[in-house]
């Protein structure tokens, strides 16, 4: 049941009825202990399947394009390809990697706001053809490069009033529009659509009121030089819970009926990446070292200031330079939770986590209240899949953490029942029934 993000062949792990994900997390908890304690993931290919349902429940007119990046795992990719999703690609790897399962270049989007000239030839050259676009510079770039491309005009939001500074960055103003389908006129490319982004942090409903209205703004505009209008992308920035997906759906319903209605001949489609993946994953790290150092020095958290109570400094074998690389730009959205069992009355003390490359900014959580961990003890984070995959630094030869993926039988019985089996599409799953039998009694000593 061994596998890791470059096999081309894994396996997945069928549980059944009674074995859950914590007896599969303390298999390998026990597995590693034994030979070297690395980090690894566990994914519950389930939860996709699941995510996947509760998006055709609520939002099922709107066409999920998956965003690559968040997570290119081979395992993901094809179950998302096998459940009729399309991809949203950043660049020729991501593009090469989906098409190699048999996705067709139609249910391919390339999404880089600065696209590479030799990347921009690569989607010519493979079929994919509709591309998102903010600014002259990239449309003249694609009219050289690519004669077929159909562009998406990417629009900013108002979503920094969310608390992000930042979605201005990228997506032209409303204004500027007009100068660009003028341009794309001028250079003979064919505008077909408009795309916009909420992100995750906006919290404001009326974003979405004013994106939508702005986008229809722009295909009335464009329908003034011309151009066929026959997309909509609202973009990404679903957290992953079902109330987020119906507060969104409540806002954005009832505008897509007026300003693009069922029988217009308008495709809406979206590009969500956690929202499929993040719960789906799960992280086990250990400790390889500790440090107790005076209470004081937690200048802000959970812990009592000025206490004569220690504090205590972990290292984990994982940090920001692996799978936690995304602390470096937005908060951990998980809380760490300590494998072994301990006394529901132990005393917990302030404790922060620092991944193993005593760099200052390898650090994990700043303050959290822990119970004293010991060398060898682990750590489970939930909520890991978004993020976490990407190329490891060189740094101390840090490994890359294996992934074991699992799935119960009841999840496969549904695949089974909407049509999708390992002889059609999934053709590198190799399914293996869970040897793991493990009761609650059951546990492991983990200690150095």
């Amino acid at each position: 049941m061994k596998g890791f993000i470059d096999d081309a062949n894994y396996s997945v792990g069928l549980l059944d009825e009674g074995t859950n994900l914590g007896n599969v997390i303390d298999n390998y908890v026990y597995e590693h202990t034994l030979t070297g304690k690395n980090a690894f993931f566990v994914g519950d290919l389930g939860k996709i399947v699941k995510k996947h349902s509760q998006w055709q429940n609520i939002v099922a007119q709107i066409k999920p394009f998956y965003t690559v990046k968040c997570n290119s795992t081979p395992a993901v990719l094809e179950i998302l390809a096998a459940l009729g999703t399309g991809f949203a690609c950043s660049s020729k790897t991501e593009m090469a990697l989906v098409q190699e399962l048999g996705v067709s270049p139609e249910n391919i989007i390339y999404i880089s706001p600065c696209k590479q000239v030799s990347q921009i030839k690569y989607a010519a050259k493979v079929g994919v053809n509709i591309m998102t676009c903010d600014n002259e510079v990239e449309l003249k770039k694609i009219a050289r490069n690519h004669p077929n491309a159909k562009v998406l005009l990417h629009i900013a939001t108002e979503d920094n009033i969310g608390g992000e500074e930042g979605n201005m960055k990228f997506g032209t103003t409303l204004k500027n529009c007009r100068h660009l389908l003028e341009c794309a006129k001028e250079l003979d490319v064919q505008i077909i659509g408009v795309k916009f982004h909420v992100s995750s942090a906006c919290k404001e409903s009326q974003v979405y009121v004013h994106a939508l209205s702005d986008a229809r703004c722009v295909f009335d505009m464009a329908g003034e030089f011309g151009f066929t209008m026959n997309m909509l992308d609202i973009g990404g920035g679903f957290t992953g819970t079902e109330f987020q997906l119906e507060e969104v759906n409540h806002v954005i319903s009832p505008l897509l009926d007026v300003y693009f209605p069922e029988g217009s001949g308008i495709k809406i489609i979206s590009e969500p990446g956690s929202y499929y993946v993040s719960s789906a994953f799960t992280l086990a790290v250990n400790i390889i070292a500790k440090k107790v150092v005076e209470n004081d020095k937690f200048s802000s958290g959970v812990g009592k200031t000025g206490s004569d109570e220690p504090a205590f400094m972990y290292y984990m074998n994982d940090g920001v330079y692996g799978s936690f690389a995304s602390k470096l730009s937005e908060d951990l959205n998980t809380i760490p939770e300590v494998h072994k069992k301990y006394k529901e009355d132990e005393p917990l003390f302030t404790s922060s986590l620092w991944g193993p490359s005593c760099d200052e900014l390898d650090q994990i959580v700043e303050s959290c209240l822990l119970p004293e961990l010991n060398v060898g003890d682990w750590l489970i984070f939930d909520n890991m899949g978004a993020d976490s995959f990407h190329e490891p630094s060189a740094f101390n030869d840090f490994q890359r953490p294996a992934i074991y993926y699992m799935m119960s039988y009841n999840d496969w019985y549904e695949m089974q029942d909407s049509g999708i089996t390992s002889d059609t599409m999934m053709k590198n799953f190799f399914f293996v029934p869970s040897c793991i039998q493990l009761s609650q009694e059951d546990s492991f000593s983990t200690e150095a």
